[in-house]
Order: structure tokens, then sequence, then C-alpha cells
């Protein structure tokens, strides 16, 4: 479980803590109730390519926000803010290969680059708890796992690449509930894309993830998996654009977004 004592702080509190460097890891269990959202920064002349991507591909690209060439605010997931120094943690990428991984980008950006926000599974995790639905990464304490799977995303301009899902385990008589739940939330991934053997999408082995930390599947649990807004990386590392600019998996923007804002009944 989270035990951070800042876990139950206003979205705006947390953002100023981890500007400041106070909070610098994954985001799990972090201000429940209000959405998460992962990044992707391209070059204004990549950006159309990129938001066709993601309407063509909104089970790992459902955008929350998309900002103007050059502003470094999400007038919309959050007003005041600064894409450039509000997620504890970025990776830049140049030509497909990952350079380097830092805590604020202001020295990186560049007067015409776009912000995509797009919405993280971890906003429906406070659902499935309500529900009585355990989450492994945030009970054990660590990053959730991610894979990249064999499940090709539409291909938009020079984008091109993978599908990558989270897996979160469940205990079987519990999955038709996460599903049940999850559906719920379309603007953060929404229902599953597959429930068990990880070999038919192309996962030979869920302890070793592509991204995060592996989670212990328990004896009569069964491997759920969601698509996952880590996808643009693995775009990324595909298409190898000049320079791309994104979050550190799991470490996440809070946005002042209500999860029941993007919930339907």
């Amino acid at each position: 479980m989270n035990t951070s004592p800042h876990r139950h702080l206003p979205p705006s509190e947390l953002r100023q803590l981890i500007r400041s460097g106070e909070l610098n890891g994954p985001t799990a269990g972090l201000a429940n109730g209000f959405a998460q959202a992962n990044l992707m920064i391209v070059r204004r002349d990549l950006a159309y390519d990129f938001l066709l991507f993601c309407q063509r591909n909104p089970k790992p690209c459902p955008l929350l926000d998309v900002t103007d060439p050059g502003c470094t605010e999400p007038l919309r997931a959050a007003p005041g803010a600064d894409i450039r120094t509000d997620f504890p943690k970025y990776r830049i990428y140049r030509h497909g290969k990952l350079e380097q991984e830092v805590s604020d980008i202001t020295r990186f950006w560049e007067n015409d680059m776009v912000g995509f926000l797009i919405g993280c599974s971890f906003s429906f995790e406070g659902a499935l708890l309500a529900n009585n639905v355990p989450v492994r990464h945030i009970e054990d304490g660590h990053n959730v796992p991610m894979y990249r799977t064999n499940i090709p995303c539409q291909s938009a301009g020079s984008l091109s690449g993978p599908m990558v899902v989270s897996m979160r385990p469940m205990p079987a008589d519990k999955v038709v509930r996460a599903v049940q739940v999850t559906s719920r939330f379309p603007a953060v991934h929404g229902a599953p894309v597959h429930i068990g053997d990880p070999r038919q999408i192309g996962i030979q082995d869920l302890n070793k993830p592509d991204f995060g930390e592996p989670s212990i599947l328990r004896e009569n649990e069964i491997p759920v998996f969601w698509a996952c807004g880590v996808t643009p990386q693995a775009v990324a590392m595909q298409a190898k654009p000049e320079l791309v600019i994104t979050h550190s998996p799991g470490h996440m923007f809070i946005t002042d977004i209500r999860d029941e804002q993007m919930g339907v009944l």
C-alpha cells in the first residue's frame, strides 16, 4: 500500500511537492478520486501525426488535454500547473533511444513543443478498491508492471508501434467485477484488452516487464491486462523521431479532473 504521508493531499499541493522534488516516486495510490495522466511531448511538426495516432487508438491513448505549441500549462486538466516540472520523473528519447531520465525538463523545452496528457489506469484504481477488487502494486508498494504486446496500433503518418499493457493479478472471482468497474472509465483506458494467458498477446514472462516492476501472481489468480498510456514510448522507440519527451512509466501527472467526470453510468 502507498503509505506516503502525502497521499490524501489535493492535486495542487501534490504537484507543488513534486515540483520541489519532495515527491519523486511512482504516483499510484496518490490523490484518489482525481485522474492521473501520462505525457507525450513532441515538436509541432509531429503533433498532428500524434493527435491522429491518439484518435485512431483511443484505448491506449485517451486524450485528456493538449497544450498549444509552446504553452507549458495544461489549461483543461490543471490550470496553473507546468508540464515541465510537475511530473516526478521524465524520459528523454532521441532517435528512438532513451537518452536520460530527469526530474525537470525546463532546459529541454522548445518554443514549438506540444504536450499531450493521456489518461492513466491509476485513475480507476480507487473504484476497484472501493469494490473490494485488490490492486497488487498498491498493496505491495511498487510500480505497476507494463509489457509490450503483439497487438499492433493503427498507424498515423510516421507513427506506428505495438500496444503496451499494464497488468493486475486478480482472484478469479473478482475478474468480472473488475471488468464492470473499469468499463465505466473509457477516458482512462476502460475495460481490459485481455484476460488470462499472456502468451496470446506476445508476453513470454510476466516476471520480466518491459516497464515497471513485476507483480506476484498468486495461486488461483488470473492476470488481467489493460491498455496503457506508455504505448507512445514504444511508438517513439519504433518510429525514432529526433526528440520526444515523456513521463517515466508510473510517475504520472496528477490532474484536477475528478474521476467521476470521466465515468459513464
